[in-house]
């Protein structure tokens, strides 16, 4: 499997030994984050810690001493052991390890510890989230399917979301089409093609329409998603951030 895992080489350090030498952006880190998403999560997780002996949250690594260290476990593996070497380009070691590193960095989350059993009752009540999102068998598929969602992202991340939801993943754009006799429809995006638009509408119903028919169209870059900053209390946001962090799909109700 040519896929980057960082297994085996961490345990031990505190985050403190691992301060930056180097200085890296936002920017940096947020293509760090795709890369890991795409090839590091599959052993880690989300959180970095799903390897006995590491917790990349926590700044804690085995043979680890710097970033160059760092960067070059993540490019070349360990010989003999699970770790391989990456399969992206060279380039995109400094991104991973500043996102490596971002992981451990003081102050990520603003919430109380939650509970997840508490968090499904506000999450399914309060928040109505399933009128968008489908976990397991319900819900609406008109946003992104929430059902392994704890398995993708990290607590901070869904927090982030939560509170500060603006521009849509590019995964879930939504589209909003006029037909030449007036008619206005908007959904989520399914495809867009040279000579087609094809959305969900919002009674899940699949509408297709072909260009020619359309007096105009255009992609909604802004997220349907709303912000719970002024919607839910403090506790209630933890709650939910730990229920969608307990959503690994096995057993999903």
């Amino acid at each position: 499997m040519r896929k980057l895992s960082l297994c085996i080489f961490f345990a031990g350090f505190a985050a403190g030994a691992l301060r930056a030498q180097h200085s890296y952006t936002a920017e940096d880190v947020e293509d760090g984050a795709r890369v890991y998403q795409a090839n590091c999560f599959i052993c880690h997780g989300p959180e970095g810690d799903q390897v006995p002996g590491v917790n990349f949250s926590r700044g804690q690594f085995l043979s680890v001493k710097s970033d160059e260290d760092l960067q070059r476990v993540i490019l070349k593996g360990i010989p003999g052991t699970p770790m391989p070497a990456a399969n992206f380009p060279e380039f995109m070691g400094f991104p991973v390890m500043a996102y490596v590193r971002s992981m451990s960095a003081p102050g990520q989350s603003t919430l109380p510890p939650g509970d997840a059993a508490r968090g499904k009752l506000v999450f399914e009540g309060k928040g109505d989230c399933l009128s968008c999102h489908r976990v397991g068998a319900r819900g609406s598929r008109l946003g992104p399917d929430l059902s392994s969602i704890g398995g993708l992202r990290r607590g901070v991340q869904l927090e982030r979301a939560l509170l500060d939801a603006a521009k849509a993943s590019t995964d879930y754009r939504s589209v909003r089409v006029v037909t030449k006799d007036g008619k206005e429809y908007k959904g989520r995006l399914l495809n867009l093609d040279t000579f087609t638009v094809q959305l969900l509408d919002s009674g899940e119903r699949l509408r297709s329409f072909s260009k020619a028919d359309l007096r105009e169209y255009s992609l909604i870059t802004n997220s349907g998603m709303p912000s719970y900053r002024d919607k839910l209390n403090t506790q209630e946001l933890a709650d939910m951030v730990s229920y969608m962090a307990s959503l690994k799909g096995t057993g999903t109700n």
